[in-house]
Protein backbone atom coordinates (compact mmCIF):
# COMPACT_ATOMS: atom_id res chain seq x y z
CA UNK A 1 0.00 0.00 0.00
CA UNK A 2 1.28 3.10 -1.00
CA UNK A 3 0.80 6.09 1.17
CA UNK A 4 0.55 10.03 0.49
CA UNK A 5 0.72 11.68 4.12
CA UNK A 6 0.30 15.74 3.24
CA UNK A 7 1.77 17.67 6.24
CA UNK A 8 3.30 20.91 6.85
CA UNK A 9 4.45 20.16 10.41
CA UNK A 10 5.81 16.96 9.88
CA UNK A 11 9.45 16.81 11.86
CA UNK A 12 12.14 14.01 11.37
CA UNK A 13 13.38 12.40 14.51
CA UNK A 14 17.11 14.46 13.95
CA UNK A 15 14.53 17.59 13.66
CA UNK A 16 13.29 19.83 16.49
CA UNK A 17 8.93 19.21 16.80
CA UNK A 18 6.23 16.20 17.15
CA UNK A 19 7.83 13.35 15.42
CA UNK A 20 4.26 11.14 15.81
CA UNK A 21 3.96 10.83 11.99
CA UNK A 22 7.38 10.14 11.65
CA UNK A 23 7.35 7.49 14.13
CA UNK A 24 4.20 5.98 12.48
CA UNK A 25 5.40 6.05 9.12
CA UNK A 26 8.31 4.35 9.95
CA UNK A 27 6.13 1.60 11.68
CA UNK A 28 4.01 1.26 8.71
CA UNK A 29 6.99 0.75 6.05
CA UNK A 30 7.97 -2.28 8.84
CA UNK A 31 4.43 -3.33 8.47
CA UNK A 32 5.38 -3.47 4.58
CA UNK A 33 3.58 -0.24 3.12
CA UNK A 34 5.07 2.62 1.47
CA UNK A 35 4.59 6.08 2.34
CA UNK A 36 5.42 9.66 1.09
CA UNK A 37 5.22 12.68 2.86
CA UNK A 38 4.77 15.85 1.51
CA UNK A 39 5.72 18.59 4.43
CA UNK A 40 7.19 21.91 4.64
CA UNK A 41 11.26 23.26 5.47
CA UNK A 42 10.37 25.76 7.52
CA UNK A 43 9.84 24.44 10.98
CA UNK A 44 6.67 24.42 12.43
CA UNK A 45 8.21 24.76 16.29
CA UNK A 46 10.94 27.65 15.64
CA UNK A 47 9.80 28.82 12.17
CA UNK A 48 12.69 28.90 10.55
CA UNK A 49 14.44 27.29 7.54
CA UNK A 50 17.69 26.44 6.37
CA UNK A 51 19.79 29.71 4.83
CA UNK A 52 19.41 30.48 1.15
CA UNK A 53 16.61 30.06 -1.09
CA UNK A 54 13.73 27.78 -0.62
CA UNK A 55 13.79 25.18 -3.10
CA UNK A 56 10.34 24.29 -5.22
CA UNK A 57 10.80 20.42 -3.71
CA UNK A 58 13.63 19.02 -1.81
CA UNK A 59 14.06 15.17 -0.92
CA UNK A 60 14.62 14.32 2.63
CA UNK A 61 15.22 10.25 3.40
CA UNK A 62 12.78 9.90 6.07
CA UNK A 63 13.73 6.33 6.08
CA UNK A 64 13.72 3.06 4.59
CA UNK A 65 9.52 3.18 3.23
CA UNK A 66 9.56 6.20 3.89
CA UNK A 67 10.23 9.58 1.19
CA UNK A 68 9.80 12.83 2.63
CA UNK A 69 9.72 15.91 -0.21
CA UNK A 70 9.75 19.14 1.47
CA UNK A 71 7.96 21.33 -0.72
CA UNK A 72 8.57 25.38 -1.23
CA UNK A 73 7.00 26.99 1.81
CA UNK A 74 6.66 31.04 2.66
CA UNK A 75 9.31 31.68 5.18
CA UNK A 76 6.92 33.84 7.22
CA UNK A 77 4.97 31.09 9.63
CA UNK A 78 6.07 33.24 13.03
CA UNK A 79 5.90 37.20 12.13
CA UNK A 80 2.00 37.32 12.63
CA UNK A 81 -1.46 36.41 11.87
CA UNK A 82 -1.49 36.85 8.00
CA UNK A 83 1.93 36.07 7.28
CA UNK A 84 0.92 32.77 9.57
CA UNK A 85 -2.00 32.78 7.01
CA UNK A 86 0.46 33.00 3.78
CA UNK A 87 2.55 30.50 4.82
CA UNK A 88 -0.42 27.91 5.18
CA UNK A 89 -1.81 29.01 1.33
CA UNK A 90 2.09 28.81 0.04
CA UNK A 91 1.96 25.02 1.30
CA UNK A 92 -1.25 24.23 0.68
CA UNK A 93 -0.54 25.03 -3.58
CA UNK A 94 2.79 23.59 -3.69
CA UNK A 95 1.57 20.66 -2.32
CA UNK A 96 -0.81 19.77 -4.38
CA UNK A 97 1.24 20.61 -7.52
CA UNK A 98 3.59 18.06 -5.90
CA UNK A 99 1.32 15.89 -4.93
CA UNK A 100 -0.22 15.35 -8.68
CA UNK A 101 3.61 13.93 -9.57
CA UNK A 102 3.15 11.43 -7.25
CA UNK A 103 1.83 7.56 -8.76
CA UNK A 104 0.07 4.92 -7.71
CA UNK A 105 -1.42 6.25 -4.58
CA UNK A 106 -3.72 4.05 -2.85
CA UNK A 107 -4.68 6.31 0.02
CA UNK A 108 -4.25 9.85 0.79
CA UNK A 109 -3.87 11.01 4.52
CA UNK A 110 -4.37 14.40 5.28
CA UNK A 111 -4.03 16.06 9.04
CA UNK A 112 -5.15 19.45 10.64
CA UNK A 113 -3.97 22.19 11.49
CA UNK A 114 -3.20 23.68 9.60
CA UNK A 115 -6.53 23.13 7.95
CA UNK A 116 -5.52 24.33 4.71
CA UNK A 117 -3.76 21.43 3.77
CA UNK A 118 -6.75 19.37 3.83
CA UNK A 119 -8.24 20.94 0.85
CA UNK A 120 -4.65 19.64 -0.55
CA UNK A 121 -5.39 16.29 0.75
CA UNK A 122 -8.70 16.26 -0.26
CA UNK A 123 -8.61 17.22 -3.92
CA UNK A 124 -5.67 14.51 -4.46
CA UNK A 125 -7.88 12.10 -3.22
CA UNK A 126 -10.65 13.06 -5.62
CA UNK A 127 -8.58 13.25 -8.63
CA UNK A 128 -6.56 10.08 -7.88
CA UNK A 129 -9.64 8.34 -6.91
CA UNK A 130 -8.50 7.18 -3.42
CA UNK A 131 -9.53 7.27 -0.09
CA UNK A 132 -9.62 10.10 1.75
CA UNK A 133 -8.27 9.85 5.84
CA UNK A 134 -8.56 13.15 7.58
CA UNK A 135 -6.75 13.32 10.72
CA UNK A 136 -8.02 16.19 13.34
CA UNK A 137 -5.14 16.90 15.97
CA UNK A 138 -5.97 19.86 17.38
CA UNK A 139 -10.39 21.60 17.63
CA UNK A 140 -8.99 24.21 14.48
CA UNK A 141 -10.85 26.93 14.21
CA UNK A 142 -12.13 26.45 17.66
CA UNK A 143 -8.88 26.21 19.31
CA UNK A 144 -8.17 30.20 17.66
CA UNK A 145 -11.27 31.69 18.26
CA UNK A 146 -10.99 30.49 22.02
CA UNK A 147 -7.92 31.91 22.50
CA UNK A 148 -8.26 35.02 20.28
CA UNK A 149 -5.92 34.22 17.30
CA UNK A 150 -9.12 34.39 14.91
CA UNK A 151 -11.52 37.10 15.34
CA UNK A 152 -12.79 37.96 12.07
CA UNK A 153 -16.47 37.34 11.91
CA UNK A 154 -16.00 36.22 8.26
CA UNK A 155 -12.82 34.45 8.47
CA UNK A 156 -14.47 32.39 11.19
CA UNK A 157 -17.40 31.38 9.56
CA UNK A 158 -15.79 30.27 6.64
CA UNK A 159 -13.43 28.33 8.56
CA UNK A 160 -16.00 26.88 10.31
CA UNK A 161 -17.37 25.99 6.83
CA UNK A 162 -14.08 24.51 5.71
CA UNK A 163 -13.81 22.57 8.85
CA UNK A 164 -17.68 20.66 8.45
CA UNK A 165 -16.49 20.19 4.71
CA UNK A 166 -13.66 18.46 5.14
CA UNK A 167 -15.52 16.25 7.51
CA UNK A 168 -18.02 15.36 5.67
CA UNK A 169 -16.08 14.58 2.52
CA UNK A 170 -13.55 12.53 4.53
CA UNK A 171 -13.72 8.46 4.77
CA UNK A 172 -12.74 8.33 8.11
CA UNK A 173 -11.88 11.22 10.39
CA UNK A 174 -8.92 9.84 12.65
CA UNK A 175 -8.85 12.01 16.00
CA UNK A 176 -5.85 11.90 18.36
CA UNK A 177 -7.83 12.24 21.94
CA UNK A 178 -11.44 11.40 22.74
CA UNK A 179 -12.10 14.30 23.99
CA UNK A 180 -12.41 15.50 20.34
CA UNK A 181 -15.05 12.93 19.08
CA UNK A 182 -18.21 14.57 20.33
CA UNK A 183 -16.61 17.92 18.47
CA UNK A 184 -16.03 16.66 15.23
CA UNK A 185 -18.98 14.28 15.10
CA UNK A 186 -21.34 17.55 15.80
CA UNK A 187 -20.13 18.77 12.91
CA UNK A 188 -20.92 15.92 10.07
CA UNK A 189 -17.89 13.58 10.59
CA UNK A 190 -19.15 9.62 10.17
CA UNK A 191 -17.35 7.49 11.30
CA UNK A 192 -14.81 8.63 13.68
CA UNK A 193 -12.32 6.70 15.21
CA UNK A 194 -9.62 7.38 17.99
CA UNK A 195 -5.57 6.92 17.63
CA UNK A 196 -4.78 8.70 20.41
CA UNK A 197 -1.22 10.32 21.02
CA UNK A 198 1.15 8.29 22.83
CA UNK A 199 5.42 7.38 23.32
CA UNK A 200 7.84 4.97 21.84
CA UNK A 201 8.38 3.26 24.95
CA UNK A 202 11.48 1.56 23.62
CA UNK A 203 13.09 5.31 22.53
CA UNK A 204 12.65 6.19 26.95
CA UNK A 205 15.04 4.64 29.42
CA UNK A 206 13.51 5.49 32.63
CA UNK A 207 17.28 4.45 34.00
CA UNK A 208 19.07 6.81 31.70
CA UNK A 209 21.81 8.83 33.39
CA UNK A 210 21.34 12.46 32.44
CA UNK A 211 24.80 13.31 34.43
CA UNK A 212 25.90 15.02 30.78
CA UNK A 213 22.89 17.11 30.20
CA UNK A 214 22.88 18.45 33.87
CA UNK A 215 26.66 18.97 33.82
CA UNK A 216 26.36 20.83 30.54
CA UNK A 217 23.93 23.34 31.49
CA UNK A 218 24.97 23.72 35.29
CA UNK A 219 22.22 21.81 36.99
CA UNK A 220 24.46 19.36 39.02
CA UNK A 221 22.97 19.04 42.52
CA UNK A 222 19.73 20.61 41.74
CA UNK A 223 16.05 19.20 41.34
CA UNK A 224 15.43 19.69 37.77
CA UNK A 225 11.70 20.42 36.86
CA UNK A 226 11.65 20.75 32.97
CA UNK A 227 9.01 22.03 30.52
CA UNK A 228 9.50 20.82 26.82
CA UNK A 229 8.44 21.55 23.85
CA UNK A 230 6.11 24.97 21.97
CA UNK A 231 6.31 28.53 23.78
CA UNK A 232 3.67 29.43 22.21
CA UNK A 233 0.57 31.40 23.32
CA UNK A 234 -1.57 28.25 24.18
CA UNK A 235 1.16 27.18 26.30
CA UNK A 236 0.57 29.40 29.62
CA UNK A 237 4.54 29.98 30.02
CA UNK A 238 4.04 33.05 31.72
CA UNK A 239 2.85 31.30 34.81
CA UNK A 240 5.46 29.31 34.86
CA UNK A 241 7.57 32.08 35.75
CA UNK A 242 5.39 33.71 37.88
CA UNK A 243 5.47 30.26 39.66
CA UNK A 244 9.43 30.37 39.61
CA UNK A 245 9.30 33.59 41.02
CA UNK A 246 7.15 32.10 44.06
CA UNK A 247 9.90 29.41 44.70
CA UNK A 248 13.12 32.05 44.19
CA UNK A 249 13.87 30.90 48.15
CA UNK A 250 14.34 27.04 47.19
CA UNK A 251 18.03 27.28 45.12
CA UNK A 252 17.94 23.63 44.77
CA UNK A 253 15.11 24.08 42.39
CA UNK A 254 15.82 24.99 38.84
CA UNK A 255 13.05 25.58 36.37
CA UNK A 256 14.23 24.63 32.63
CA UNK A 257 12.59 25.78 29.49
CA UNK A 258 13.49 23.35 26.45
CA UNK A 259 12.07 24.44 23.31
CA UNK A 260 11.28 27.26 21.65
CA UNK A 261 8.38 29.40 20.04
CA UNK A 262 6.98 32.68 19.12
CA UNK A 263 6.31 33.79 22.72
CA UNK A 264 10.46 32.78 23.35
CA UNK A 265 12.49 36.09 22.90
CA UNK A 266 9.46 37.81 25.19
CA UNK A 267 9.73 35.23 28.30
CA UNK A 268 13.07 35.36 27.83
CA UNK A 269 13.13 39.28 28.13
CA UNK A 270 10.25 39.03 31.12
CA UNK A 271 12.81 36.67 33.20
CA UNK A 272 15.30 38.67 32.96
CA UNK A 273 13.21 41.58 34.18
CA UNK A 274 12.10 39.32 36.96
CA UNK A 275 15.40 38.86 37.98
CA UNK A 276 14.71 34.54 37.78
CA UNK A 277 18.16 33.51 38.27
CA UNK A 278 16.57 29.91 38.75
CA UNK A 279 14.75 29.85 35.69
CA UNK A 280 17.21 28.36 32.35
CA UNK A 281 15.80 29.04 29.17
CA UNK A 282 17.67 26.04 26.35
CA UNK A 283 16.93 25.58 22.53
CA UNK A 284 15.38 22.85 21.23
CA UNK A 285 16.80 19.57 20.57
CA UNK A 286 16.05 16.65 17.88
CA UNK A 287 13.85 14.39 18.91
CA UNK A 288 16.09 11.45 19.12
CA UNK A 289 17.92 13.87 21.44
CA UNK A 290 15.09 14.16 23.91
CA UNK A 291 15.38 11.14 25.82
CA UNK A 292 18.90 12.15 27.35
CA UNK A 293 17.21 15.61 28.21
CA UNK A 294 14.42 14.40 29.71
CA UNK A 295 16.80 12.28 31.88
CA UNK A 296 18.20 14.81 33.24
CA UNK A 297 14.80 16.02 34.35
CA UNK A 298 13.44 15.13 38.14
CA UNK A 299 9.90 15.99 37.56
CA UNK A 300 8.25 17.29 33.76
CA UNK A 301 5.92 20.17 33.59
CA UNK A 302 2.37 20.29 30.94
CA UNK A 303 0.97 23.49 30.95
CA UNK A 304 -1.78 25.03 28.85
CA UNK A 305 -4.18 28.20 29.11
CA UNK A 306 -7.81 27.69 31.07
CA UNK A 307 -9.14 27.57 28.06
CA UNK A 308 -12.49 25.58 28.11
CA UNK A 309 -11.88 23.92 24.79
CA UNK A 310 -8.15 22.72 26.34
CA UNK A 311 -9.93 20.21 28.20
CA UNK A 312 -10.09 17.69 25.25
CA UNK A 313 -6.45 17.77 24.37
CA UNK A 314 -3.96 14.26 25.10
CA UNK A 315 -1.19 16.70 24.74
CA UNK A 316 2.33 14.32 23.13
CA UNK A 317 4.73 15.54 25.95
CA UNK A 318 2.60 14.18 28.77
CA UNK A 319 3.23 10.33 27.54
CA UNK A 320 6.93 11.18 26.71
CA UNK A 321 6.98 12.54 30.02
CA UNK A 322 5.31 9.37 31.51
CA UNK A 323 7.18 6.77 29.23
CA UNK A 324 10.73 8.12 30.61
CA UNK A 325 9.38 7.62 34.23
CA UNK A 326 9.26 11.14 35.51
CA UNK A 327 6.52 12.39 37.53
CA UNK A 328 4.27 14.67 35.62
CA UNK A 329 3.28 18.74 36.82
CA UNK A 330 -0.09 18.73 35.06
CA UNK A 331 -1.72 22.52 34.35
CA UNK A 332 -4.22 20.94 32.22
CA UNK A 333 -7.77 20.32 33.28
CA UNK A 334 -9.98 17.59 31.43
CA UNK A 335 -8.95 14.04 29.56
CA UNK A 336 -5.73 14.26 30.04
CA UNK A 337 -5.79 15.13 33.87
CA UNK A 338 -8.02 12.12 33.66
CA UNK A 339 -4.50 9.61 32.56
CA UNK A 340 -2.19 11.13 34.66
CA UNK A 341 -4.30 10.72 37.75
CA UNK A 342 -6.05 7.53 36.67
CA UNK A 343 -1.86 6.55 36.00
CA UNK A 344 -0.77 8.05 39.22
CA UNK A 345 2.10 9.35 37.55
CA UNK A 346 1.98 13.23 39.10
CA UNK A 347 0.42 16.18 40.66
CA UNK A 348 -2.28 18.31 38.80
CA UNK A 349 -2.88 21.57 40.11
CA UNK A 350 -5.61 24.39 38.66
CA UNK A 351 -4.49 25.55 35.15
CA UNK A 352 -3.65 29.80 35.16
CA UNK A 353 -2.80 29.06 39.10
CA UNK A 354 1.00 29.60 39.69
CA UNK A 355 0.60 29.09 43.89
CA UNK A 356 -0.84 25.84 43.24
CA UNK A 357 2.22 25.06 40.38
CA UNK A 358 4.73 26.36 42.73
CA UNK A 359 3.19 23.88 45.56
CA UNK A 360 3.21 21.09 43.37
CA UNK A 361 7.07 21.43 42.61
CA UNK A 362 8.14 22.27 46.06
CA UNK A 363 6.08 18.63 47.37
CA UNK A 364 7.86 16.77 44.79
CA UNK A 365 11.35 18.40 45.56
CA UNK A 366 10.70 17.61 48.98
CA UNK A 367 9.35 13.79 48.28
CA UNK A 368 11.90 12.51 46.02
CA UNK A 369 10.72 8.82 46.85
CA UNK A 370 6.79 9.92 45.87
CA UNK A 371 7.88 11.05 42.70
CA UNK A 372 10.09 8.05 41.39
CA UNK A 373 6.96 6.13 42.35
CA UNK A 374 5.07 8.48 40.68
CA UNK A 375 7.28 8.44 37.60
CA UNK A 376 7.35 4.29 37.47
CA UNK A 377 3.91 4.03 37.37
CA UNK A 378 3.62 6.74 34.94
CA UNK A 379 5.77 4.24 32.82
CA UNK A 380 3.95 1.24 33.13
CA UNK A 381 0.75 2.68 32.29
CA UNK A 382 2.17 4.31 29.07
CA UNK A 383 3.38 0.83 28.21
CA UNK A 384 0.02 -1.01 28.89
CA UNK A 385 -2.19 1.82 27.20
CA UNK A 386 -0.15 4.30 24.56
CA UNK A 387 2.66 2.54 23.44
CA UNK A 388 3.23 3.73 19.76
CA UNK A 389 3.84 0.54 18.74
CA UNK A 390 0.79 -1.13 19.56
CA UNK A 391 -0.85 2.36 18.35
CA UNK A 392 0.66 1.75 14.55
CA UNK A 393 -0.72 -1.99 14.32
CA UNK A 394 -4.29 0.07 14.76
CA UNK A 395 -3.43 2.28 12.33
CA UNK A 396 -2.62 -0.46 9.85
CA UNK A 397 -5.57 -2.48 10.57
CA UNK A 398 -7.56 1.24 10.17
CA UNK A 399 -5.65 1.98 6.66
CA UNK A 400 -5.52 -1.50 5.15
CA UNK A 401 -9.46 -1.60 5.37
CA UNK A 402 -10.01 2.04 4.26
CA UNK A 403 -8.30 0.95 0.74
CA UNK A 404 -10.20 -2.53 0.82
CA UNK A 405 -13.32 -0.55 0.92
Amino acid sequence: MHILLIHQAFATLDEPGGTRHHELARNLANRGHRLTVIASPVSYLTGTARPGRIPWVERQDGGPGVKVLRAYTYRGLHRSFVHRVFSFLSFMLSSFVIGLGIKDVDLVWGTSPPIFQGITAWALARLKRAPFLFEVRDLWPAFAVAVGVLRQPLLIRASEWLERFLYRQARTVMVNSPGFTAHVQARGARPVVLLPNGADTRMFDPDADGAAFRQAHGLQGRFVALYAGAHGMSNDLGILLEAASLLREREDIAIVLLGDGKEKPALMQRAAQMNLDNVIFLPPVPKNEMPLALAAADACIAILKPVELYKTVYPNKVFDYMAVGRPVVLAIDGVIRQVVEQAGAGLAVRPGDPARLAEALRNLADNRSMGSEMGKAGRAYVEAHFDREKLADQLTELLENLVRL
